[in-house]
């Protein structure tokens, strides 16, 4: 936040205080004037009120040095330069309104009576002192705020730019990781069956298709990642023929919730490299997204895999998918690899909702 909107969002609730202030000024000035005999009330309002009007005016001038970002480093420097100047406004201050008064009263035929001169200077200068220096506290310290708020609003901006700038990173990282395992898919097909990758060709069209269009982003809806997971299972049956049977369970409440771009494909990505491509035997697979406790939990497990402890089954994609849930979420998403007994592997992906 500048100085400038900073000082626009407080001008009213400013000028309301100031003039509250000047208010109970003239409250006060009244009741002594009546309690000490005084009959005409408009006399102590237009004291006050003169004093009022040429206090602002002289604050007004000094707007500038009192809204000095460069100053406000040196709080010593900034107060001096407010100060020194103190004893030339009490003096000029003190001319002003007494010759504003004095002629005000010689305008309605009157004589405006106040002690010697000696004593109204002694008077008037040490108010000005109280009331100026307090002025300046104030003041000072909410310049104080507005540039801790500019500096917070600053860090924020700073570590939002550095987190745009490592997820868009981390998802570019994907893409050739992703491009590698589909050419990688067909490669194997071409030595078993031409015609089945031929098919598998045309399942990696749209596959990389919607995988491209999903690069720029480091989120999207739930609905759309399973889409881009489904057509990757397709391809991945074709790959995998008889050794693979997948079956899903997503809740129709969580359809429309965000997820981080390639998180699923990623999961399931690692169960097809650590348990699929190791046997020759059926493998299940099962996908299932559920609310949980204000979370969405979304689970990838199979019924043949095993944890290998040292390494915790994580490549690049499960590697760079932890990476991107601690820049995105911080600490309120998790991604967790569990063994199943006897035999199997279930990764949770837990997010806030």
């Amino acid at each position: 936040m500048s100085h400038q909107r900073f000082w626009k969002k407080i001008k009213k609730p400013l000028l309301a205080g100031w003039v509250l202030f000047w208010l109970l000024m003239m409250a006060v000035a009244v009741q002594d004037h009546l309690k000490n005999g005084g009959k005409h009330i408009w006399e102590p309002l237009f004291w006050e009120g003169s004093s009022a009007f040429v206090g602002t005016a002289l604050l007004l001038i000094q707007k500038r040095k009192l809204t000095d970002s460069v100053l406000l480093q040196t709080p010593a420097k900034w107060f001096w330069q407010q100060i020194l100047p103190l004893p030339l406004i009490s003096i000029v201050f003190v001319i002003l309104i007494y010759s504003l008064r004095h002629l005000v009263y010689a305008m309605l035929g009157l004589t405006y009576q106040h002690g010697g001169w000696g004593q109204v200077l002694v008077y008037e200068c040490s108010k000005i002192f109280l009331f100026f220096g307090i002025f300046y506290v104030v003041i000072f310290g909410l310049q104080a705020y507005a540039s801790l708020l500019e500096e917070k609003e600053n860090a924020e901006k700073s570590q939002a730019l550095l987190r745009q700038a490592q997820l868009h990173r981390l998802t570019q990282q994907m893409q050739p990781h992703f491009l590698f395992n589909v050419l990688n898919t067909i490669s194997s097909l071409m030595y078993t069956d031409v015609k089945l990758a031929d098919t598998a060709l045309s399942q990696i069209a749209g596959l990389l298709r919607a995988s491209l269009d999903l690069g720029q982003q480091s989120e999207t809806g739930l609905r759309h990642e399973l889409e881009l997971l489904q057509a990757y299972a397709r391809l991945m049956s074709l790959r995998f023929v008889d050794r693979v049977e997948l079956s899903w369970d997503i809740a129709d409440d969580v359809q429309d919730c965000r997820v981080p771009v390639m998180s699923l494909q990623t999961l399931l990505e690692n169960s097809f490299k650590h348990t699929v491509e190791k046997r020759t035997q059926l493998t299940h697979i099962k996908i299932s997204a559920r609310s949980e406790q204000g979370q969405l939990v979304l689970c990838i497990q199979d019924d043949a895999g095993y944890l290998i402890e040292k390494t915790d089954n994580s490549g690049v994609g499960i590697n760079n998918l932890r990476q991107r849930l601690q820049v995105l979420y911080a600490d309120t998403a998790s991604l967790t690899l569990r063994a199943l007994t006897p035999a199997g592997v279930m990764t949770e992906l837990r997010l806030p909702l």
